[in-house]
């Protein structure tokens, strides 16, 4: 079966490029539908849908912003467009991937299109742009950028492969059917937070759940990997929940390194899926330092260490661990049950567990009896004289968990 591929390129300024790129997929056995969100200049060729179609379908006219043709104007409009359109292509089956061609302005509109679309749907970004700091364009989704390596203005014998690689990358991605969802044995997919301090407690519940016939994906919980958790939370593709890391809520409150957003940590909650939490890692901060190994002046009487030479490891005092748990308990006070809350009152991750950098046992306790007097009454509080990492405290977790799934 062809597969159908959506272009989505200013054809004003990249039509010529964007019709080879249709040349190539239709040699490749895949059809093609150009999306045109350019706005001023006359475009090479007509889209299948036109510019004045994507304008329209974004909620304004073409007309409209041509009275006022501003690029902050117009990129609202033509992304809200041109991702309406995707959306209902692929609500029907007629589009099953999309390559975006963009210098910056390009690019930033492109993806904010391929940001709305479905996990495992191929998005290939070909950009002048992708060889430096990509983080804006594809925040937490599966978007391939491809360095154009030249401006895609104009075709030469360099251009021309370049596109063919992104036509033949789109292409192939279509062909591959891999379905996102349900495990093999029709067991929903449990979703895991997960960081370096405690990889070993997460490899257990791993092979724990696996056992008992479920699948986990991981996330690193350095800010983009809870955010995605949750994203795919709201899309349906996980069905339980192990936060097992919360760093991500401390580092919020701080605005360093894994901050995971002012959402993180309430959808699960929300949207009444079982969950099982534990406050791992949410002891110290990660603050990205430079030059490397620099202490930074407001942690300069904190105790800390340093995970690599760039990031620089803070224990939170008691006061500080009071703030977090009051934002945790704020968190899921949105909450509906179906919850466990975890706590290992011997560490909550490596550096907190007896022999760590950063054990303190004062500010431990602080952290625990301010979490029990703010978390809300519909989520039961279990607490064991344990560390995060002890592999009894993580079976019980994975227990659990599966106990809640299948009640």
């Amino acid at each position: 079966m062809s597969k159908t591929i959506a272009i989505l390129a200013t054809l004003d300024t990249k039509g010529q490029e964007a019709g080879f790129v249709r040349e190539q997929l239709q040699k490749l056995g895949s059809d093609a539908v150009v999306l045109d969100v350019g706005v001023i200049g006359e475009p090479a060729f007509e889209g299948d849908h036109t510019r004045q179609d994507i304008a329209s379908a974004g909620g304004s006219s073409l007309d409209a912003i041509l009275k006022d043709p501003t690029r902050e104007a117009a990129q609202p409009v033509m992304a809200a467009g041109a991702a309406k359109i995707i959306h209902g292509l692929i609500a029907e089956d007629r589009v099953h991937g999309v390559i975006g061609l963009g210098g910056l302005q390009g690019t930033a509109l492109c993806t904010e299109v391929m940001r709305s679309l479905p996990y495992g749907f191929p998005k290939v970004m070909l950009s002048t742009v992708a060889s430096g700091d990509t983080s804006a364009y594809v925040d937490i989704k599966d978007i391939t950028m491809m360095f154009s390596v030249s401006d895609i203005l104009g075709l030469n014998p360099f251009t021309r492969k370049i596109l063919a690689k992104a036509a033949g990358a789109a292409h192939g991605m279509a062909q591959v059917e891999v379905p996102v969802g349900k495990a093999a044995g029709g067991k929903p997919l449990i979703g895991m937070s997960n960081l370096g301090v405690l990889t070993e407690g997460a490899m257990h519940a791993i092979q724990c759940f696996e056992e008992r016939g479920y699948e986990v994906i991981v996330f690193h919980a350095i800010g983009s990997g809870g955010r995605a958790m949750e994203q795919m939370m709201k899309e349906g593709l996980i069905g339980g929940v192990f936060d097992y890391a919360l760093g991500e809520i401390a580092d919020d409150l701080w605005g360093v390194l894994r901050a995971g957003g002012p959402e993180r940590l309430t959808v699960a909650g929300q949207l009444g899926l079982p969950q099982v939490i534990c406050p791992g890692g949410a002891e110290h901060l990660g603050v990205l330092v430079d030059p490397p190994n620099t202490v930074p002046d407001e942690f300069k009487d904190h105790d800390y260490v340093f995970h690599n030479p760039v990031v620089f490891v803070p224990r939170l005092r008691a006061d500080e661990m009071k703030r977090v748990a009051r934002d945790i308990g704020k968190r899921l006070s949105h909450t509906k049950g179906n919850a466990v809350f975890m706590i290992p009152t011997d560490g909550t991750g490596r550096y907190a567990m007896p022999g760590g950098d950063l054990r303190d046992t004062a500010s431990d306790a602080a952290f625990f009896a301010e979490l029990k007097s703010v978390l809300p009454d519909c989520i039961e509080i279990v607490e064991r004289p344990t560390h995060a990492e002890d592999p009894a405290f993580v079976e019980e977790c994975v227990e659990r968990l599966i106990s809640l799934i299948e009640s």
